[in-house]
């Protein structure tokens, strides 16, 4: 069914838009398009084996689907995306989302196993595989995550699991967030001798959301047997005072930027993740109401901005004025013209030119046509 209308918008030169539940409706450049295709229907699991940790489902199931399938058999897929679980695989997979547990869990790239996609000419393309020892031929299913449906239709994918902890606990430590008493913190939590499975610093205004003070924190979430736990939890006091809160945490955290205006990545080294924080906490202080929270371990700073009534250029500057890497997610379609736009090389011209010549796949979204 995608295939055949993939096909008719290449006889008919009609540009097709290609969302999945549509939940993030302002994410990416805004799209040229003639048409829209929606994988939202395109649903259901597939196949799922719980003795390999492999599960396979169509583009447009709900995380929360697979959450419910999972949870019986004590397994998780911790994609954990930004924004919750009501948003499709298929989605989640094309824009390459990673969630607070990604540092100790893995990318997207690294959890998906295999695809089925649609490319430009209408053609159906497997890659990779249903288990986990795979590595036969070139990377096709590397290539497409995060390729944001330019490359082709993500129709269909097999994903790793895992297991969910025995135990699991999560701790809260207030911190001051300077950029040297940050830099240090993201060397301690690297030099652990153990992973947390998640580790996220939220800013004061984020802190006070979520129902634990307005002072910037550190949270921390450990697992594994009763004795590991306990081990984990004697190093971390190392890190000062905490107190332990609900799990549950995580998924609220993970709901904080519904209905923002706007939404942002900076990153660098984590060794300079203080450095980090604070720029793109000066460059947000033009705006009245924003939230920032990010993974020392990772390097990486995410902000969010409820701010209908903030200046388009205000927007702009707020979320690209850093010389680090800058991923916008997403910005009302008159703050888009004010963005440079991406560098048009010559390989990702050449690896269009074979998956989507004709440019009808989700045209602008990346802000490179040619």
């Amino acid at each position: 069914m995608i295939a055949d209308k993939v096909r008719w918008a290449g006889v008919a030169k009609r540009r097709l838009r290609v969302p999945g539940a549509g939940r993030w409706a302002f994410a990416g450049r805004p799209v040229q398009a003639d048409e829209t295709v929606s994988l939202a229907d395109d649903r259901g699991i597939v196949d799922y084996v719980p003795g390999d940790l492999t599960l396979t489902a169509r583009a447009g199931t709900s995380l929360s689907e697979i959450v419910a399938a999972t949870r019986t058999e004590g397994q998780w897929l911790p994609l954990d995306p930004w924004g919750g679980d009501e948003g499709t695989l298929g989605a989640t997979i094309s824009t390459a989302t990673a969630g607070p547990h990604s540092h100790a869990m893995g990318l997207p790239r690294d959890i998906v196993l295999g695809l089925e996609f649609v490319n430009g000419a209408g053609d159906v393309i497997r890659a990779g595989g249903r288990v986990v020892k795979n590595v036969a031929g070139f990377d096709l299913t590397r290539l497409l995550v995060g390729s944001w449906g330019t490359l082709g239709i993500i129709t269909q994918a097999t994903v790793r699991l895992r297991g969910v902890p025995e135990l699991s606990r999560t701790l809260a430590m207030a911190i001051l967030p300077t950029r040297t008493g940050l830099n240090d913190l993201a060397v301690q939590l690297r030099a652990l001798p153990f992973t947390p499975l998640a580790s996220e610093v939220v800013s004061a205004q984020l802190a006070n959301r979520l129902g634990f003070g307005a002072q910037s924190a550190l949270l921390i979430r450990i697992g594994g047997n009763a004795r590991s736990v306990t081990a984990q939890l004697d190093l971390l006091r190392a890190f000062g005072d905490a107190t332990e809160v609900d799990d549950a945490l995580w998924t609220t955290l993970r709901l904080a930027d519904l209905g923002a205006t706007a939404s942002w990545r900076w990153s660098q080294l984590p060794s300079q993740f203080g450095d980090t924080w604070t720029a793109a906490d000066t460059a947000a202080r033009v705006l009245e109401t924003y939230f920032a929270h990010g993974n020392p371990a990772r390097g990486g700073v995410r902000l969010g901005a409820h701010a209908p009534e903030a200046q388009p250029a205000h927007l702009v500057r707020a979320s690209t004025a850093f010389k680090g890497t800058v991923a916008v997610e997403h910005l009302p379609p008159e703050a888009w013209p004010l963005v440079s736009p991406a560098t048009d090389d010559p390989l990702s011209r050449a690896i269009r030119d074979k998956f989507d010549p004709e440019r009808i796949l989700n045209a602008g979204i990346l802000g490179v046509e040619s």
